[in-house]
């Protein structure tokens, strides 16, 4: 089915699901706790998993019982309710397993691949590279490559991925190679310890591919980045589709392009009561990227509502209307994969502090509250994965 048939469609389908309007959610979602789905079959990954997808979300390793964490019995109990795969939020990085250069550290990593082998929950890498300086851990921002930098810095970067990629045969097959490689002040690729020692940033991106793909000539290998549909985003779309050329010139083997979907509400379109988005340019930038051969992940899904009206019921409603518009586009693709949500929960999301609301209200970004309880937000992504054509 073509994009624009399928678009057409699926609006078709959920215009006549009226019978669950999300304003008429929001009035009684502030009031009334809501449970994660019991019944068997009516969790989102498996409405997703009827159309040949997953949905997931990340999930991280708390010393206590709190967070967005596996140690947390109501957050894992959504969890299990919701989803077929999940993602380290910070357990793969490199500040994380990489103490030094010569050091590994998988304490925290093994505790969540454990948790999620003992609740039959596939499991993705995230990320094998996060190619910005703010990211690496202090000791490779200052490393000294000594007298052969180019030998050095390889054998730094080859010996992490094939250590981590060697430890998680079998249970891992789709990591994010590569996470948020461009400098936005540039325009260009972001320069770090690795790439000053490999005379180019390229070098490093293409090394970094190569060496996942020999480890794991079977797995999907993807390059990760939070451009999206909002009209500020227009030039690293146009940065992003510039890289994704440059892998086709070079044969590097890229399978997917992670889209991170941070969606945002910075500002208010009168004409729709949401955020500003640009939707025929977002799916011409799609076009391109799936017609060089490339398939879609949606890799960190949340809304930040910061223009949002602070009242709760009408805040709801139009973050699950901006991220219903969304999923429709999205899902009109037959290369979109798997979608995984950047948490569950609202109190245990990044954009607390991230992307705070002015008012100082709690972000209502994730489709469950700080409560437990299941948001608008979540009754619109279930109806967009029921619509959605397989």
């Amino acid at each position: 089915m073509s994009p624009a048939l399928a678009h057409t469609t699926r609006r078709n389908v959920l215009a006549g699901m009226a019978a669950l309007p999300v304003a008429a959610h929001a009035a009684s979602s502030a009031v009334a706790a809501t449970p994660a789905p019991a019944g068997e079959g009516s969790g989102l990954s498996a409405l997703a998993q009827r159309k040949g997808r997953r949905f997931g979300s990340a999930i991280n390793w708390n010393k206590g019982t709190a967070g967005g964490s596996i140690q947390n019995p109501n957050y894992t109990r959504i969890i299990k309710a919701e989803c077929g795969i999940v993602v380290p939020e910070n357990e793969m990085k490199w500040q994380w397993t990489r103490p030094g250069p010569d050091k590994f550290d998988f304490a925290r990593m093994d505790d969540i691949v454990r948790w999620t082998q003992a609740n039959g929950i596939a499991i993705r890498g995230h990320t094998l590279l996060w190619h910005r300086p703010k990211w690496f851990p202090d000791w490779l921002n200052t490393y000294d490559f000594g007298a052969n930098p180019v030998q050095e810095a390889e054998r730094l970067l080859t010996t992490h991925i094939r250590t981590v990629t060697d430890r998680y045969r079998g249970v891992i097959t789709s990591y994010d190679v590569v996470n948020e490689a461009i400098d936005h002040d540039t325009n260009g690729l972001m320069e770090t310890s690795l790439s000053r020692a490999m005379r180019g940033a390229e070098g490093v991106l293409d090394l970094a591919f190569h060496t996942a793909r020999e480890q794991l000539p079977d797995a999907e290998l993807v390059y990760n980045d939070y451009m999206s549909w909002e009209p500020p985003h227009a030039k690293h779309c146009a940065d992003v589709l510039r890289l994704l050329e440059g892998f086709r010139k070079r044969n590097v083997p890229v399978d997917t392009l992670g889209i991170q979907s941070h969606i945002e509400n910075f500002s208010i379109d009168p004409a729709t009561g949401v955020g500003p988005y640009r939707e025929r340019e977002w799916r011409q930038f799609l076009d391109e990227a799936v017609a060089m051969g490339y398939k879609l992940l949606i890799t960190e899904f949340d809304v930040k509502d910061k223009a949002l009206p602070a009242a709760i019921p009408e805040r709801d409603a139009k973050v699950a209307e901006f991220a219903r518009r969304y999923f429709e586009v999205m899902l009109d693709y037959e290369q979109l994969g798997d979608i995984l949500a950047w948490g569950m929960v609202d109190k245990y999301s990044w954009l607390q502090g991230f992307a705070p609301r002015d008012d100082g209200l709690e972000v209502r970004c994730c489709p469950y509250d700080s409560e437990y309880r299941a948001k608008p937000l979540r009754d619109a992504i279930a109806q967009t994965l029921g619509a959605a054509a397989p």
